[in-house]
This record gives structure tokens, sequence and C-alpha cells, in this order.
């Protein structure tokens, strides 16, 4: 990590990182999306813009805004907007519908809720008024806007809680992970420094910014100087799994007489485990180092691979975790105590059944170490299926099934797929005289 990078790691909120960075190189592009740019000077003078708007509007510091927005420069303009009233965040990712949004509206408190209108067909503006959301404001093209004279004092406090994510779990709702400004710069800045990124890079952000991605890959951009290019439509509803580089692959070899990215020099993901015949197929074909990490929503960054590693760690491990993340097995699980890790979850019932004695984090991972200290994935405790790096409860979509007349008993469980990592498979037992029941049926 270069010096400025790591002091710029210091920063006690994102939106101090956000100014400091717009101090250091203000003309320097950071977003790009379409024919649109964006430069650390523009994210801070037009941050500051955004909040003194949603201050007109009525947020104020912990006031919770929950947004549900596709990968787009205004998404991230009004994130950071938020950081810099030091709101509470709960984003939601754009493929949930009214069950999902409902429940993370009510279990956050949510008192006021960003739209993008109509995306990809769907009316999202119509879905918040239908479940009586609060607040509800579209965020698609146009921002709120007002004179940051308005504006308090930012927030100096970076250990306050100020992220609502949500994720599946094995239970049949989602969960609630809390995080803090600290735990976001953390994660990245662990990203960053695995990745031996330089200011000459250029990024990609082809993923829901709604993951706890978004910030992760931000915090990246700004302690390292360089740019992203955003991508508002992609054919993966999550990037960086095995389905993300099995999609490349598939392209590339349409073409095999060209590089379909002559410039890619470095391909990241996690979300899943990686077959190792992936990652020299990766290599081999697309010309590109591949590292492959591990991380959830509770701890965006775990371990990572290291782009100058040997090969055998590349391909069949998890890369090694960084300075300050401890990792421990305890019965064969991977357990999980350091600055990225989330304060827990918004039912407390849950934070402590997830944290043990010595404060370590139980993933419900199986996995062990090697004696190089690189973390190798070998299962989950817990009952969830990876498709297209989304967790997906088997337990809610069993609990979905379970109320259709035409199913009386069913097991959900994941089978493996090479393009998606896990296809959802239902195992249906019918009740007597119940007629034929397809998948039309049970989507309906």
């Amino acid at each position: 990590m270069t010096d400025t990078a790591h002091a710029l790691s210091a920063s006690r909120t994102l939106w101090e990182l956000v100014a400091r960075r717009a101090d250091l190189t203000p003309d320097r592009r950071v977003l790009l999306q379409d024919d649109r740019t964006l430069t650390f000077g523009e994210l801070h003078a037009r941050g500051e813009r955004v909040a003194a708007g949603l201050y007109d509007m009525g947020v104020r510091p912990g006031t919770v805004v929950a947004w549900q927005l596709p990968t787009r420069i205004e998404t991230a303009l009004l994130s950071f907007a938020l950081a810099r009233l030091g709101a509470v965040q709960s984003p939601v990712i754009p493929f949930y519908r009214d069950r999902e949004v409902a429940f993370a509206l009510r279990e956050s408190k949510a008192e006021f809720f960003a739209v993008p209108g109509v995306w990809r067909g769907f009316d999202h503006t119509e879905m918040a008024r239908r479940l009586g959301a609060k607040g509800i404001f579209e965020a698609y093209d146009d921002l709120p806007d007002g004179d940051p004279a308005v504006l308090p004092a930012p927030p100096a406090d970076g250990t306050s809680v100020r992220w609502i994510y949500w994720t599946s779990g094995t239970t049949s709702d989602p969960k609630g992970v809390l995080h803090t400004d600290r735990s976001l710069i953390a994660g990245g800045s662990c990203l960053a420094h695995a990745l031996r990124l330089t200011a000459d890079d250029v990024g990609s952000m082809a993923f829901p910014y709604a993951h706890i991605a978004g910030p992760d890959y931000t915090v990246m951009l700004l302690l390292y100087g360089f740019p992203a290019v955003m991508f508002e439509q992609f054919a993966l509803p999550a990037g960086g799994s095995t389905a993300f580089y099995s999609m490349f692959l598939t392209e590339q070899r349409k073409r095999p007489g060209e590089k379909i990215i002559p410039s890619l020099r470095l391909l990241a993901g996690g979300g899943a485990p990686k077959p190792p015949e992936v990652y020299h197929a990766v290599v081999r074909e697309l010309g590109a180092q591949l590292t492959h990490g591990y991380g959830m929503t509770e701890v965006p960054m775990i371990t990572m691979g290291d782009p100058d590693d040997t090969v055998e760690n590349l391909a069949t491990t998890e890369g090694r975790p960084p300075e300050g993340m401890s990792v421990r097995i305890v019965d064969g699980e991977v357990r999980l105590k350091g600055e990225a890790v989330c304060q827990g979850y918004l039912d407390p019932s849950q934070t402590a059944e997830a944290f043990d004695a010595e404060g370590y984090l139980r993933t419900g991972d199986l996995g062990h170490l090697t004696a190089t200290g690189h973390l190798v994935l070998t299962g989950r405790l817990k009952d969830v299926i990876i498709r297209k790096g989304e967790n997906i409860s088997a337990k809610e979509i069993e609990d979905l099934l379970a109320a259709h007349p035409a199913v009386g008993d069913v097991a959900v469980i994941g089978l493996p797929d090479a393009e998606r990592g896990e296809r959802v498979c239902a195992v249906v037992e019918q009740p007597e005289g119940a007629g034929k029941l397809t998948l039309d049926a049970v989507t309906a």
C-alpha cells in the first residue's frame, strides 16, 4: 500500500475519505458511465449539494434512509451524500420485490425510501406506494439539490452504525447486518492492498451497488485515486462469483482468435468458492491473472488471493487474511475477528448467536488453514444456496412452496452448476389427488 493510501485509510468516516481525496486529486476521474464522468472534486462538491437537498427534505444525522437503486453514478452520489449527513443507510438489492422490500422497510424503520421509478420494466415507485413506504422519492436521473450552507458539520464518529445490509441466512427472513463507516473502510483498504492496485488502474463495477461490495470497491478508488466504469445493465445479478468468470469464458470462446478485453490484467472476485479448473481456464484463455477471495455481507473482506502468489495457491485456496483479520478454525468452522467485521444484526438475538464467547463471528462455513496461512473452504454448515453470487435461503423457498395447495412436503437443495455455481432444486411430494405441478404454477 502506498504512503498516501495508507494515510487515507485512517480516515474516520467515508465522507472524510472523500474530502481528503478530493483535496489531493480533484480533477482525476472516479466514476465513468456511458459518456458521463465524475471527478473526485465533483463527487465532493455534488455530494454536498445532494446532502443539502436531503437535509431540506428532513433527513438528519441518524435518519434511516432505504434505497433500492441500480448501479449508477447517481446512486453513488446519493449514498455519499447520506454519508455526509451521517444518516443510516439501508441499501436494498434492485431485484427484490414486495416481500423482501416490505421486510427491509419494516425492520429498518426507514423514514425515507429512494427508488428508480420504472426500471427494467418494473415500477418500483408503485411497489413502494403499495407497501406504504414513508418518504418515497425517485433518484434515478435527478437527485435532491440544495445549498450546502444549511448543512451541519460532517460526522466525526466512524464507529456508529450507519449501514444496514440485508443477507439471506438459514432463517426464512433476511437478516439486517449492521456496519459502520470504519468497518467498510477497513474492508476496502484490505482489498486494495491485497490486489496491489495503483493510480494507473481502471476498475469496473459490474455488480449491484447495493451490495456490500459497492462502498467496499469505492473505498479502493478513493484510496488510490483511480477510476472505475459502472455498468447498470449486466448479464449477472451479482458479480465476482464463479458464474461471473464462466460468463467471460463463454464469451471468449465465441471469439477464439481475439481477446475480448485486451487491456484486462486482473480479474478479481469472490462470493462463492471457485473450482481450480476455472482459475486455469481464465488465465489461459483470457490472458489475465485471477485472484479470488472470501467475503460475506457481515465481513466484506476476509481473505484475498495475491496476484504474485504461486499458481497452486491461487488455484486451490481463497488467499490469506490481511493484517488485522484474525481467522481461527473451531471444530472445522471458520470464525473471524477484525475491524472489517460487522457490529452484529438488527435482531439482538441473532447477534448473540453469531458471536462466540471470545468475540469471533461464526461464519457457518467450513474450512482449514494451510501451513502458509492460506484459507481453503470445504463446505457450509448453514443451509444456504449460492446462485450467481447471491445467497438464497433454502428455508425461505421451502416456506413459500409449502404454502402452495399442490405441495405436500418439500426440500430445497443446491445442485452444482457450471455457469451459476449452484442451481436451486426443489424436491416436492404432492398430496394425494393433487394435479400436475409445473414451474409456472408455483411461480405465478
